[in-house]
């Protein structure tokens, strides 16, 4: 039914339907607003009332344990099986998708393309056992990488450490590829968070060709590359035309480089209707983990080294695009544009 060119939602839906609704408003809400929710709420405490011991108290922990997000984190594989997070992954619905075993003696980088609005399918897949990610992969442990600002939020930090996650620094992927032993699996956002801004339906645009880092460093401690697609990532929100050089992607630009996050002006649909609102749509989002490149370490490696590598990953990536795109859902025409 519609009212007023909005879709609603039936009253009478299946209940598997409304706890897959509850995962996935479980993730968008959290990733919204729970750090910045908390903030508030500690400042008001220390501000406006007489408990400002518990923000007090909460700022000697934070100092203390500030290192921890870029030294391994603090995972829960309890909190990573939780059925919120399968609720989540069928609500799209999402795959994982293998296609070559990732062996527990080596450690790997998973190059994770596209960046998407909100990342939903790679923080399930990796953050989580929505997916099933160890019952794919035996003996590897997956960190998802994120931007160090979402460890500086109270509780939120906390909670999001539990998943697994860890900072996309230089000094935690060294910490991870060095400290942590063998059977590890970093994913890493490749275009970060200035490719959301490309995240519209159907675009195929990712933010790759100056992106070395992540290539330096696996030359550097010799961890095999692994390209990862997932196809539909970006169906799953729409977003205000901001074609480059306009006045709204210049403006989201400058905030990128100022805030260090992407501010996407996008809409999904809502709880209980199907038009508007700030979940994700109901889409299918297919991930498929490709073949690693094998990575010799060199300490340190050149520019030609980092380059050629680089090159290597690049058509590796392509490749791995090109060869599932029919299956899901694009045309012979659709292409990869690297920029």
């Amino acid at each position: 039914m519609k009212i007023l060119g909005i879709e609603l939602a039936p009253l009478h839906i299946p209940l598997e339907r409304r706890l897959q609704t509850i995962g996935a408003l479980h993730f968008t809400y959290s990733f919204l607003f729970f750090g910045f929710g908390m903030l508030f709420f500690f400042l008001y405490l220390f501000f406006f009332t007489n408990y400002y011991l518990i923000p007090l108290a909460y700022f000697v922990w934070y100092v203390y344990d500030s290192q921890v997000s870029h030294k391994g984190g603090r995972r829960s594989d309890w909190v990573r099986r939780w059925p919120l997070f399968r609720w989540s992954a069928a609500y799209f619905p999402l795959e994982l998708i293998k296609t070559a075993e990732l062996h527990p003696r080596k450690n790997y980088i998973l190059g994770c393309h596209p960046h998407g609005v909100m990342c939903q399918s790679h923080f399930i897949n990796f953050a989580s056992e929505g997916t099933g990610f160890s019952e794919k992969f035996p003996g590897i442990k997956p960190y998802l990488t994120v931007l160090t600002g979402q460890f500086m939020f109270p509780i939120f930090r906390d909670y999001f450490l539990l998943s697994g996650s860890v900072e996309v620094s230089r000094e935690s992927i060294d910490w991870v590829l060095t400290k942590e032993g063998c059977g590890n699996a970093l994913a890493i956002m490749v275009g970060g968070a200035s490719e959301a801004l490309d995240a519209h339906p159907g675009s195929l645009t990712l933010k790759i060709k100056g992106r070395m880092g992540f290539i330096k460093r696996a030359l550097m401690h010799g961890a095999n590359l692994v390209p990862v697609f997932a196809f539909g990532e970006n169906d799953l929100f729409e977003q205000v035309p901001n074609p480059e050089g306009s006045k709204v992607r210049r403006l989201q630009n400058f905030l990128t480089h100022l805030l260090g996050f992407s501010p996407a002006l996008f809409h999904g649909r809502g709880i209980f209707n199907y038009s508007f609102g700030l979940l994700p749509f109901r889409k299918p989002v297919h991930t498929v983990i490709g073949a690693p490149i094998n990575v010799d370490k060199v300490e340190k490696p050149s520019v030609e080294q980092i380059e050629d590598l680089h090159k290597q990953y690049c058509e590796a990536l392509v490749a791995l695009f090109e060869s599932h795109k029919l299956k899901y859902g694009l045309a012979e025409s659709d292409h990869l544009k690297l920029v």
